[in-house]
């Protein structure tokens, strides 16, 4: 049988919809396989709308401080159930797009769940149809995009029930408002949840097992992240060893262990955001021999697995479990089935937390540097002194760079602040470009915009700043 596509794509999230899209504009023939929503859990269960959320609690919390912009209003409430149908709307708008994406690129979706046989150029794709019945696809190249799901841990009693202990999915569409949280973990999808819950009133507290919130962050930044935090009322249970988890009549209790200690934390329900779990299993990894890391599927600078002709992005191929890393990984890899000669995948990745406030890096943090031996200069801004800032009352967080003291290159860029996850973007090009200090140094950066504190922070590092 010949290859009826040059590519099949199964997994329709940010990483395979991308990759699909990107095949078909390099003249390829593609089919995109999907067991569930088009968009993956990122657009229907993950980025899009919890940033949904979080903007609707952003919004009502923010009338409490509307006499520091010399305004007043009273009566002010929510809703909600119209806070959860908005943000399955925003849902719902994208995963149109993007079924309009696919028919505009002639790219064929099946709808179904796929596994892997043994084929010529590439395994075989058979896919169970979810209308009934079943179809055998071959083509010339497979890209794994399947994703990845919320860990659990049974061990210790931790696995949503969608009930009193929840996953992602659960907290994303609840049927009711909980008045207090417990969050076990403290990466972006807890320390997220944490921040829209407090900003409807709910009491959390968040517990993480490292000896600081956000650990993958730099340590200056997670601090200061940890002081924002508790300033709006969310506890932390830093350190803390999670022993078990036992549904009540009233909720859940968690045991934890905090230096020796044993303590306990009641609430009416648990968030799980204790990581994920690659979607590896059940597609016939085993059968084939596709080479595994910790549970994630092994691949070369192409995105290349060992077994020929079988692609792997994304969450399912490793850290960092990031949308536009699996994005960029799609990209690649499909100009790399084409025949094109494209850079390295290795490019810098920035992390985001669409908390209030806002945290977002990119490059090597302080500690790791230092532990690297290299000898770095190290420049910070507050945003206490940006006149935007100031006089957009978001005067709290900062600008932290890290430079290579040798060459002058920037290694490292960390902030915390009112959307600096749209800032940090400028760092992200600065490296990738190889910008060194004095390229930044001469950028000229509008006034008055928050951005200016990167400038400073630049300018710092080396003894110059203008404005502190």
């Amino acid at each position: 049988m010949a290859a009826e596509f040059d590519l099949v794509v199964i997994g329709s999230g940010p990483g395979g919809y991308v990759a699909a899209i990107r095949a078909s504009q390099l003249g390829q023939k593609v089919a995109i396989v999907e067991r569930e929503n088009l968009g993956g859990i990122c657009l229907n269960w993950g980025c899009i709308p919890t940033k949904a959320l979080l903007k609707s609690g952003e919004k009502f919390e923010s009338l409490s401080h509307l006499k520091d912009y010399g305004l007043s209003a009273s009566g002010a409430s929510f809703d909600f159930d119209a806070i959860i149908q908005r943000s399955r709307g925003v849902a719902a708008t994208m995963n149109k797009g993007v079924a309009f994406l696919m028919k505009k690129n002639k790219i064929e979706v099946i709808e179904g769940s796929a596994k892997l046989e043994k084929g010529a150029a590439a395994p075989k794709v058979v896919v169970a149809l979810k209308g009934g019945g079943s179809r055998t696809v071959e083509a010339k190249a497979v890209m794994l995009a399947v994703g990845a799901r919320a860990r659990a841990l049974p061990q210790i009693g931790l696995e949503a029930d969608g009930d009193k202990i929840w996953a992602y999915r659960d907290a994303l569409a609840p049927k009711k408002l909980p008045k207090t949280f417990v969050v076990i973990g403290s990466g972006a999808i807890g320390i997220e949840f944490a921040s829209f819950y407090r900003a409807l009133g709910a009491e959390v507290t968040v517990v993480e097992a490292v000896d600081r919130i956000m650990p993958v962050e730099d340590e200056e930044v997670s601090k200061a992240a940890q002081k924002s935090f508790e300033k709006r009322g969310i506890k932390f249970k830093v350190g803390a060893k999670v022993t078990k988890v036992t549904k009540t009549g009233a909720g859940v209790k968690v045991d934890i262990e905090v230096g020796g200690k044993a303590e306990t934390v009641e609430a009416e329900v648990c968030i799980s955001a204790v990581g994920i779990t690659a979607n590896t299993d059940g597609i016939g990894l085993e059968t084939l021999g596709v080479e595994l890391d910790r549970g994630h599927i092994k691949t070369d600078s192409h995105c290349l697995t060992n077994v020929k002709g079988l692609y792997a992005i994304g969450d399912c191929a490793g850290a960092p479990w990031l949308a536009h890393k699996a994005s960029h990984e799609g990209i690649h890899a499909a100009e790399h089935i084409a025949g094109y000669k494209t850079p390295n995948v290795h490019s810098p990745i920035a992390g985001c937390t669409y908390a209030q406030p806002q945290v977002a890096s990119v490059g090597v943090t302080e500690q790791a540097a230092r532990e690297a031996k290299r000898e770095v200069k190290v420049g910070r801004f507050p945003f206490r002194v940006n006149g935007k800032a100031v006089a957009a009352g978001e005067p709290d967080g900062f600008v932290k760079v890290i430079f290579d003291a040798k060459t002058g290159a920037l290694i490292g860029a960390h902030m915390m602040g009112h959307e600096v996850t749209e800032m940090i973007q400028g760092y992200v090009t600065a490296i990738t470009m190889e910008a060194t200090e004095e390229d930044i140094h001469g950028i000229v950066y509008p006034h008055p915009t928050m951005s200016e504190a990167m400038h400073e922070a630049a300018l710092d590092a080396y003894g110059r700043t203008l404005h502190l």
